[in-house]
């Protein structure tokens, strides 16, 4: 490990929360070395019970460690193990000509004054101590979630980073928000220029040529930014080469097109019932801040597809129980009795749309009672393995789910079937993950122009004065 070929190379020596974030991060150091400390596998073997994501991304860890090792000896463990390349999702491995070192004897550092005690992290900030000292001249780096261990090894002199490989983008600012303002000059400089018909519902098409068309998405909405909020807003229905088919979208803003009972009330809210109501559109994802309709959008759509159209069997519900993967068994009754209790937001918006259809206490009864059969709530714990058929499937607080929780979740939807992920990066609860890292993030980003999928950021609270003013000042 102190030969001129390694000294060229960094050694990071990896804490136990990077393993637990993300098994694969063994191989994502590309032509660098790692080290393992004991400790760490000593906390690998103790979070390895139970269900939660946590367990299970430690017992995986632990297989990648073991395949490494496979038919090794300790003079070759000595060595360091050849890191193999691993494929991204772009198809392109990283060609890791990096090494992996496991701890196989005590290294001394005297951190015991500074230090005291034998906690886990203490150890393993004390062996990167140790081997900055021993390979004096080589780069060597703590890399850890933990923001309290990166302050001690700051302290003490350790350089430390945060674990970054996972992060879908490097700034929020650059997540797709599924819209888009043309030129001011647009239809003075294209309008005669593009073919126009109207498709089998009445609604104008266009046809446009052009350099405009490479920065364009399929079902991302644009809009005129010098009209009026009424303006004329279009879709992108499809693009091939320079050419994009460009369609007039409804507008659900006021007249004679409530969907169950309710009208948009902007040109977000707009945006997002076209793609909630399309039935060429399988997967939806909404976010935005807390008052910005996302849950009452998605359930009138559902509804209104559900009881009116008949276009799925059922609504179902779902939110993240955090922390996510925990028993939910404390609370009484059967599993939908058990979720009761975090689905306020269903609840209320919900009332809102039985006072919104009118009627007496009598029509609303009935209507309620209606509902109960049609809208069901299940708890993401038991989602692995089902397969829902002509569901209109909504995933609340999407924002809690890991990329590989939100793989699973997508990946139960059969034929007839429709998917929408609401969710506020602001509001992220559970640890090691953040804005860039979330699985929402991660298929808002992967799903970008995806013929199927579409995505809005709502971004204007409709809820009250007093909420807006909240989410301003405070």
């Amino acid at each position: 490990m102190t030969s001129k070929a390694a000294t060229k190379r960094k050694l990071f020596v990896l804490d136990t929360n990077v393993l637990m974030h993300d098994p694969s991060s063994i191989f994502r150091f590309e032509e660098h070395d790692i080290f393992i400390p004991m400790f760490v596998l000593e906390e690998l073997d103790a979070a390895k019970k139970g269900t939660s994501e946590v367990s299970r991304n430690a017992r995986q860890a632990s297989r990648f460690l073991e395949e490494l090792m496979r038919d090794k000896n300790h003079a070759q463990i000595e060595e360091g193990l050849p890191l193999p390349a691993i494929q991204h999702h772009a198809g392109k491995g990283t060609h890791a000509t990096g090494r992996m070192y496991l701890q196989t004897h005590a290294l001394d550092a005297k951190l015991t004054d500074v230090l005291p005690g034998n906690k886990p992290d203490n150890n393993i900030l004390s062996t990167a101590l140790a081997l900055q000292a021993k390979h004096h001249g080589r780069p060597v780096t703590l890399v850890s979630k933990d923001i309290n261990l990166r302050i001690k090894a700051a302290i003490v002199g350790v350089h430390t980073e945060d674990y970054h490989n996972d992060q879908v983008l490097d700034d929020l600012k650059l997540l797709y928000n599924g819209y888009a303002a043309l030129p001011a000059d647009f239809w003075s400089s294209h309008g005669d220029k593009m073919e126009s018909w109207h498709d089998n519902t009445g609604r104008a098409c266009y046809r446009l040529h052009g350099p405009l068309v490479k920065n364009w998405h399929v079902n991302q909405f644009l809009y005129m930014p010098d009209e009026a909020e009424h303006g004329l807003e279009l879709c992108v229905q499809s693009i091939k080469d320079d050419t994009a088919v460009l369609r007039v979208i409804r507008d659900y803003r006021s007249g004679k097109t409530p969907v169950w009972g309710i009208h948009a009330k902007n040109r977000e809210q707009n945006f997002a019932l076209n793609l909630l109501l399309d039935p060429d559109v399988d997967f939806v994802t909404l976010l935005g801040a807390a008052g910005t309709g996302k849950t009452l959008l998605t359930l009138a759509a559902g509804l209104a597809q559900t009881m009116d159209e008949n276009r799925y069997r059922e609504i179902i519900m779902t939110r993240v129980t955090v922390p996510l993967g925990e028993d939910i068994g404390f609370l009484p009754g059967t599993e939908e009795e058990k979720m009761t209790p975090w689905m306020g937001a269903l609840m209320d918006n919900l009332e809102v749309l039985t006072q919104n259809s009118g009627g007496g206490d009598w029509e609303r009864a009935a209507t309620n009672d209606l509902l109960s059969k049609r809208i069901k709530i299940r708890s993401l714990n038991f989602m692995r393995g089902r397969t829902f058929l002509n569901r209109f499937v909504i995933i609340d607080e999407a924002q809690n789910l890991t990329a590989k929780q939100m793989k699973t979740l997508i990946t139960r939807c059969g034929p007839g079937s429709k998917m929408i992920c609401l969710g506020n990066l602001a509001q992220i609860d559970t640890p090691y993950l953040s804005e860039t890292t979330s699985g929402l993030t991660n298929v808002v980003d992967r799903f970008q122009g995806w013929p199927h999928g579409g995505h809005v950021t709502l971004a204007r609270g409709e809820r009250s004065r007093l909420a807006a003013h909240a989410s301003e000042v405070l």
